[in-house]
């Protein structure tokens, strides 16, 4: 048995889940309310000028954001951790099946269901839009859609890591809350108050370059960076820029070489690079020798 019939597997049982297909309708429909709201009024969210397709794309990156965390939380915690404290792993362990192989199967089944998933939302949501709009930007919903997809392909990485690396499926829940609060609902705190500490309790008026990164470090926040990176001219129009220091203060360092990188909406394709790797090497370091 390979990754791939690991994958398969895993992707067939989970798309028999009520749970998954309740939560594609609550995505379905929260894009179709958010669209509608923000193309009838886009005064409340920040676009006085009028709705705008490129404005539907970033104020879509905010949804996906949230929704994409939680999901992964919903369709990933038990994918390992279930399978141990059930036992069923020793079963899947007994073909010939390498540990490594299981860990990238499952990667990979639970990333295509929130893919599914995702991808049905999007469509659905983007669709709406572009007909209540009358215009529709393929290359720039391409990338966004595509880079959405990885984004949740991420997010499944990290959280079936997670789940490697425990055999109790409540403990996988309370680490995979504990990773989304922290990083996701604490994480523009945290770095501040660190700078805090550093600079003697007080804030710098020039900020160092290293807080920039440390700020994009919230896998959410490095995905919208991507978008603006990648999406540079669109972002310009819509005037979206990625989160950074989140008080008045000057950025410190030049705009070029290594130290203008630091700076730079680029700097989330590397922080999305780590959050790919890092917990997979680290799921798979505990999981391989775990006593099953």
């Amino acid at each position: 048995m390979t990754w791939l019939t690991v994958a398969k597997k895993d992707f067939r049982d989970a798309v028999q889940s009520r749970a998954l297909w309740a939560l594609v309708g609550v995505f379905v429909l929260v894009s179709l309310l958010s669209t509608y709201a923000y193309v009838e009024v886009p005064e409340m969210f920040g676009s006085p000028a009028g709705a705008t397709f490129g404005g539907l794309l970033f104020f879509t990156v905010g949804l996906t954001g949230l929704f994409v965390p939680l999901a992964a939380i919903v369709v990933c915690y038990k994918s390992l951790a279930g399978e141990r404290e059930l036992g069923s792993i020793k079963l899947l362990l007994s073909l010939p099946t390498t540990r490594g192989q299981v860990l990238a199967g499952k990667v990979a089944g639970r990333a295509a269901v929130l893919a599914f998933g995702l991808g049905v939302g999007l469509v659905v949501g983007l669709g709406f839009g572009s007909l209540l709009l009358g215009t529709f930007d393929a290359v720039a919903a391409l990338t966004f859609v595509l880079v959405t997809l990885a984004f949740g392909a991420i997010y499944a990485t990290i959280i079936v890591s997670i789940s490697a690396t425990t055999g109790s499926t409540s403990r996988a829940t309370t680490l995979s809350l504990g990773f989304f609060v922290v990083f996701e609902l604490l994480w523009d705190v945290v770095p501040m108050g660190i700078l805090y500490v550093v600079e003697g309790f007080s804030f710098p008026t020039t900020m160092p370059d290293w807080i920039f990164p440390v700020m994009q470090l919230a896998p959410s926040s490095a995905y919208f960076s991507t978008i603006v990176a990648l999406l540079p001219d669109l972002a310009d129009t819509v005037g979206a820029e990625p989160a950074q220091t989140g008080v008045g203060v000057e950025a410190g360092g030049t705009d070029t070489g290594f130290e203008g990188f630091f700076t730079s909406p680029e700097v989330g394709i590397v922080v999305l690079a780590f959050w790919l790797v890092v917990p997979l090497a680290i799921g798979y370091y505990r999981f391989a020798g775990s006593d099953l």
